[in-house]
Order: structure tokens, then C-alpha cells, then sequence
């Protein structure tokens, strides 16, 4: 139970934390911050590869596929959007 609390504590401040780097960033900083956030993604999906691969127990499978899953479609997601941002400094001719 203690470890629950810790882990769940250290989530909310992370989350807390997130928050407020999120709305301090200028909106010309978005999209390296968006980078950045894609390239932290594909270390969760490293993570949840082995998670899904170690077969501990059913639940610790099913967590590493949803969590794969989750990251797939954020690192997905996130580099159509910053390739839609980066699109907008170019210049049109």
C-alpha cells in the first residue's frame, strides 16, 4: 500500500507539473516542446513493449498492450500535428 501512495503522489505532482509547463510555454515553443513530448512517448513505448513481452501475469500484459497502444497513437498523432505546424513556416509560393 505504501508503494501505491508513492507511485500515485509522484503521478499527481507529474501531472500538476505538466500542467503548468504546458500553459507557461509560449505558442512559438510548441512545436519543439511537441517534439520533445513525441520522443519521451517513444521511450514509453519501449517501456511498454517490455512490459508486454515479460508475460509476469495477465494484467501487467494487458497494461503494457494498452499502454503501447496509448503510446503509439500520441507519437502518431504528435508528429502529423508537428509536421502540420511546420508546414505553416514555410514560405508559399
Amino acid at each position: 500500500m505504501e508503494d501505491f501512495m508513492m507511485y500515485f503522489t509522484i503521478f499527481v505532482l507529474s501531472m500538476f507539473v505538466g500542467f503548468e509547463v504546458i500553459t507557461k510555454v509560449p505558442p512559438t515553443l510548441h512545436t519543439p516542446l511537441m517534439s520533445g513530448s513525441n520522443a519521451i512517448s517513444g521511450i514509453t513505448i519501449v517501456g511498454a513493449l517490455i512490459s508486454a513481452g515479460s508475460h509476469h501475469t495477465t494484467l501487467t500484459t494487458l497494461l503494457g498492450f494498452v499502454a503501447l497502444v496509448f503510446a503509439t497513437v500520441n507519437v502518431v498523432g504528435g508528429f502529423l500535428v508537428t509536421h502540420r505546424m511546420l508546414e505553416m513556416f514555410r514560405r508559399k509560393e
